[in-house]
């Protein structure tokens, strides 16, 4: 009786594709960008600062990088135009914006949805049928989506939660391309350190104690799971939400 074929593992369906990468020059886009080409894959990272993008590039011997402003639709367009074919595009660039709807400017507030859909909207649009018809989109939501924290961050949990129902839709819209959204808890990123500065040890000491686990996540571990979703070709519509329970408590 012949054997059962034994399917491939999933990082093996990234060989030779095109992972377009936002966000790609630190914390978890880096992360993702090198388990991609590990993996196989012919990274391109995209980042605010062009020094920064070119250097992780050489560092981390990707194929190629941009330099963009995810906040300036005029200048993502041009970073793309020479870039022929996209399999996997990934869109994790975002800062944490928070403030008060009663007293924060709100150009700073509006900042939250505009890292986030209309940066994935004019991104789309920028790569139209260069974004392969059998590949994907991973967007990035967060925690706060689920879980709002009690002061200062309505906008931006709305602009996450945003983007788990955007990524639903155009699992529709954009298909047979799959577009899903990765949710992470805090993870100890750079972006952590620069948003809470010298308080980051106190609020991780006091977050830890209340997680169920009780540390949190790393840029690694939130990586893998966009490596997952781009690999895995039946994950579609979905949140995929790697937190370690944070929302649960």
């Amino acid at each position: 009786m012949p054997a059962s074929p034994v399917a491939a593992p999933f990082s093996q369906h990234l060989t030779d594709r095109t992972v377009l990468i936002f966000g790609g020059t630190s914390g978890i886009g880096l992360s993702a960008a090198i388990q991609a080409k590990a993996a196989g894959a012919k990274v391109i990272v995209v980042g605010f600062d062009a020094d920064r993008a070119r250097l992780a590039a050489v560092e981390h011997g990707f194929e190629n990088w941009r330099a963009a402003d995810v906040t300036r639709p005029e200048t993502i367009a041009p970073a793309l135009a020479d870039i022929a074919h996209v399999d996997h595009l990934v869109l994790l660039a975002g800062s944490f914006v928070a403030g008060s709807i009663l007293d924060a400017e709100i150009d700073h507030l509006r900042r939250a949805f505009e890292e986030r859909i209309w940066a994935a909207v004019h991104t789309i649009r920028a790569l139209g049928d260069r974004l392969a018809r059998d590949g994907s989109i991973t967007f990035i939501s967060g925690v706060l989506a689920d879980r709002p924290a009690p002061q200062g961050t309505a906008v931006l949990a709305a602009a996450s939660a945003a983007m788990e129902a955007f990524a639903r839709a155009l699992a529709l819209e954009l298909a047979p391309r799959r577009v899903n959204t990765l949710s992470p808890g805090t993870t100890d990123t750079p972006l952590l350190a620069r948003t809470l500065g010298a308080n980051r040890d106190a609020y991780v000491a006091a977050l830890t104690g209340k997680l169920p686990l009780g540390r949190l996540g790393t840029a690694e571990q939130a990586g893998a799971a966009v490596v997952f979703l781009m690999s895995n070709g039946f994950m579609n519509g979905e949140t995929l939400h790697i937190d370690g329970g944070q929302r649960l408590v």
